[in-house]
């Protein structure tokens, strides 16, 4: 009762996706989907669908153990091979989830007495990381390099013995910014820091060839740094997997708990993810129409006069800040036909309720200027100023 007076209750509605970002209720509502990472289109790709459904009639629809038991399949290895290449990484580990494998990360490198530090706002998966591995953690304030180095110089100073590690989103999620990772692999190289980048929203996205953040600000990954994706966004699949220095994915094998002590995924999905990393080497169109669509979504921000929060990925987040005006502006937009969720604590800090808005490949630019039109129309019923603040009007737009 207090989550629903404070407009905070949530739940799952079923959707069907249909051909493109098309989604389909279970009341037949069709809306034009603005909310999903398939920033690729991927997950509907005809030859990812095929890729999966061929090896699930040939293995099975499970791997049926974990994989140090009897659940390791000649396709997992595969495509782990495929993403050290893909990423000019020494050797990759696949994991079920983004979520099982920030989860028990950290607790395979560090121990009571060693010490995390972390942006303020990592995504949850790492933030309960940190906390799972008994470590002292230190936050530093978000994308602050100074604040990061004081934090790390403060670490490393009181206990030379301690290890140290490090944690950072690449593109964060509700932000859609780029973390400084110039600066902060520098730092862990002169500290002696294990660095762990978490690009689930960058790679296949950002740089020439969709390597991430590294690639997009133009620095090499260096040995001692740890590259953690999640095949739910850009490859339209499912799982997850991190990729290093051999002596470092060697130690999670070791040591990963969720990777040990879980059942492992499915070779089918293995199959479809290979297929779609495939097919984001071989098809660069599919982000060069992306940063066409994010390009003009901003631009038609702009037009309109509302708030562009100068974001360049596919996340354009547009933050209103209070739960019920932020759940006001996602009701007025699916009754306009657009799906976009309302965003609140405790998945964004407090006061900085917002739209996230995700744009995809395969959203056509006539949809993009249909949901920014009815945007700023219901922007403006509710008394939104162009910074997100309301001014002395009232709204007549009804809340979900």
């Amino acid at each position: 009762q207090q989550r629903q007076q404070a407009q905070l209750w949530r739940r799952a509605r079923a959707w069907q996706q249909q051909a493109g970002q098309i989604l389909c209720g279970a009341d037949d509502q069709i809306l034009v989907n603005f909310a999903g990472n398939d920033y690729l289109g991927l997950a509907q790709h005809p030859a990812v669908k095929d890729a999966m459904a061929k090896a699930a009639l040939r293995f099975g629809a499970g791997s049926g153990a974990s994989r140090l038991v009897s659940g390791s399949h000649p396709e997992h290895i595969a495509l782990e091979q495929a993403i050290a290449r893909w990423l000019g990484r020494e050797d990759a580990l696949f994991f079920a989830s983004g979520f099982q494998l920030n989860s028990c990360l950290l607790s395979a490198f560090l121990k009571r007495g060693d010490r995390v530090v972390c942006d303020r706002l990592n995504h949850a998966s790492l933030v309960d990381s940190a906390r799972l591995c008994e470590a002292e953690v230190r936050r530093y304030r978000h994308a602050d390099v100074d604040s990061a180095q004081q934090q790390l110089a403060d670490a490393t100073h009181d206990d030379s013995d301690a290890a140290v590690v490090i944690a950072t989103d690449g593109v964060f999620s509700m932000d859609g910014d780029v973390a400084p990772v110039r600066s902060l692999q520098a730092m862990a190289q002169h500290h002696g820091a294990l660095l762990v980048v978490d690009d689930a929203h960058g790679l296949g996205v950002l740089g020439d060839s969709g390597l991430g953040v590294f690639e997009h600000q133009r620095i090499p990954v260096a040995a001692d740094t740890l590259l953690i994706g999640t095949c739910g966004k850009a490859l339209g699949t499912s799982g997850a997997f991190v990729a290093g220095d051999g002596v470092w994915i060697e130690q999670l094998r070791q040591h990963a708990r969720g990777w040990i002590y879980s059942t492992a995924p499915p070779p089918a999905l293995a199959v479809a993810t290979r297929t779609a990393l495939d097919i984001i080497q071989q098809e660069p169109q599919r982000r060069m129409a992306l940063h066409d669509n994010i390009s003009w979504f901003r631009r038609l921000l702009a037009a309109q006069h509302l708030p562009d929060s100068g974001s360049t990925s596919a996340i354009q987040p547009v933050i209103v800040g209070e739960n019920e005006k932020a759940l006001a502006l996602s009701h007025a937009l699916e009754q306009q036909g657009f799906w976009v969720v309302a965003m609140r604590e405790p998945t964004v800090p407090r006061g900085t309720a917002r739209l996230r808005i995700t744009l995809a490949a395969d959203h056509e630019p006539a949809y993009i200027e249909a949901l920014v039109q009815a945007l700023a129309e219901a922007w403006q019923q509710l008394g939104l100023a162009a910074d997100g603040a309301s001014d002395s009007s009232s709204s007549s737009l009804e809340t979900s």
